[in-house]
């Protein structure tokens, strides 16, 4: 069933990525944002390049068969950060490494940030826990 928002897009996306094992989800809500490239951000970290693509092609082969348009695609030539484009929604599938080496949180912390709950719901996430997600300090 083709999700109706794009706010339930992320987070189907977001799902989609716990299920892979993907860790540090973090949904950036950048509706209100001056400037913003989309309306919302997925982000999350990876253990490896191996892991980066699994997870990328699990978003990309489930969201496809929801109906969705294909989405804008960069970053498989080095599997460190894979971006995919959905025009209101942007996934960033990072490896850890560069994840705390972009910081996109900071970069964007004007945005409302949620993760997902043990039940895979979307809760508010405050960004001061951000200091604890990472292994290196990113704000």
């Amino acid at each position: 069933m083709k999700p109706r928002s794009s706010k339930t897009l992320a987070i189907n996306i977001a799902k989609i990525a716990s299920e892979k094992l993907a860790s540090t989800i973090l949904i950036l809500e950048l509706k209100n944002v001056e400037s913003a490239p989309a309306d919302y951000f997925v982000i999350c970290s990876t253990h490896s390049q191996p892991q980066t693509k699994s997870v990328f092609d699990e978003i990309y082969y489930q969201i496809k068969n929801l109906g969705i348009t294909l989405p804008k695609i960069e970053g498989l030539d080095s599997l460190d950060w894979i971006l995919l484009d959905y025009f209101d929604v942007v996934v960033h599938v990072m490896t850890e490494e560069a994840r705390n080496f972009y910081k996109l949180e900071k970069l964007w912390s004007d945005a409302k940030f949620f993760t997902l709950d043990e039940e895979n719901k979307p809760i508010s996430f405050k960004r001061e826990n951000l200091k604890k997600m990472f292994s290196a300090p990113t704000v």
